[in-house]
């Protein structure tokens, strides 16, 4: 069944591929100090040069070739607000759409040449500001890959419906099928597994508890054996497609859970993920793969700019069942998993 936000697809394919290309060129044809300059700072993030590459084509887009036929509210970083409702001068209440874009998620990897970006977009019907994560009914993510890579992929989700992945060969300009499978394995054992530790800020603290869960679920390293691997992929979009293609089994973001042994030692919380980097976990959950909050539940974020999120991702059941308790007790110990408080 092709649904209503499924009639936005094309069109969001191709802003997507106008924005790989844009900042692929750039990439190509200015200076890395000139891509790492800093444009401006905002609450949530900093916001580099090579970012304002795709800012710059996403109003002028969606105003051309959406909101001209389906009034929107469009959520991105760099807006007054977090937010714009187009056409401009339409209440929000009429939109019919929330549109949350994050046009380049993994800027710094990918301004230093080192590992690919990713453009990611996900579209729920407006509930207003009670719209969150799980009423996005179409996702689409799609790599920024770097200058000396000519391939770039790109998936997509509605809901229900199952993910589908292309391959675009960018020197010819041909595109085909992309196969993506989850990990089957049943154990993180010879597998990548991380807890993500990007930036400076208790980073003993993410250590420690990767060290207690993958102690937990595989036991005492053997000499000379490795017990699991791990990849710190600065890109949140990035992870997940390492979920979904099967590179990874486990990956989680604990960042925001850290605030109060920051404030322990005179420290403030530094940046965290937050929803736009997030948008596409519908693909993930089309594909199998379950991503939860700290809790084990689905991830329920308002889509804003602002909220600060937490999750983890299993590449299966069997993984899961693994992994979570000793996560989970591992953030008890240390007082971060603050009880839910259930509605009588």
């Amino acid at each position: 069944m092709f649904t209503a936000a499924q009639q936005l697809l094309p069109l969001l394919q191709t802003l997507h591929e106008m924005i790989r290309d844009a900042v692929v060129d750039a990439c190509e044809n200015t200076t890395l100090e000139a891509m790492a300059g800093i444009a401006r700072e905002e609450t949530g993030d900093t916001i580099y040069q090579v970012d304002r590459i795709s800012e710059e084509l996403l109003v002028e887009f969606f105003t051309r070739h959406i909101a001209v036929h389906t009034p929107i509210i469009l959520i991105a970083e760099g807006l007054a607000g977090g937010k714009v409702v187009l056409p401009a001068g339409t209440p929000e209440a009429d939109a019919q759409w929330r549109i949350i874009v994050d046009p380049i998620d993994g800027t710094r990897g990918l301004m230093y040449q080192k590992r690919s970006a990713w453009i990611l977009t996900g579209v729920a019907p407006n509930r207003g500001t009670n719209t969150t994560l799980q009423d996005i009914q179409l996702a689409i993510q799609t790599e920024i890959p770097l200058v000396k890579q000519h391939l770039s992929d790109m998936v997509w989700a509605a809901r229900g419906q199952g993910a589908t992945a292309v391959r675009h060969n960018r020197l010819t300009g041909e595109q085909q099928p992309l196969p993506l499978q989850p990990s089957t394995a049943t154990t993180i054992a010879h597998g990548f597994a991380a807890i993500s530790r990007f930036f400076p800020g208790a980073r003993d603290t993410l250590a420690a508890i990767d060290e207690e869960i993958i102690l937990g679920a595989l036991g005492p390293v053997q000499p000379g054996k490795a017990h699991c691997f791990e990849d710190q992929y600065i890109c949140s979009g990035g992870q997940f497609y390492e979920l979904i293609s099967g590179r990874d089994r486990f990956c989680a973001d604990l960042r925001p859970l850290l605030a109060p042994i920051l404030a322990q030692k005179g420290l403030t919380l530094g940046i965290c993920c937050h929803p736009y980097d997030v948008c596409t976990e519908l693909i993930a959950h089309e594909m199998g793969v379950m991503v939860t909050d700290e809790h084990g539940r689905p991830l329920a974020t308002p889509l804003d700019i602002d909220s600060d999120v937490t999750w983890a991702g299993y590449a299966n059941a069997a993984i899961r069942a693994q992994i979570e308790p000793h996560l989970q007790a591992a953030l008890h110990r240390r007082g971060l998993l603050v009880p839910v408080i259930r509605s009588q």
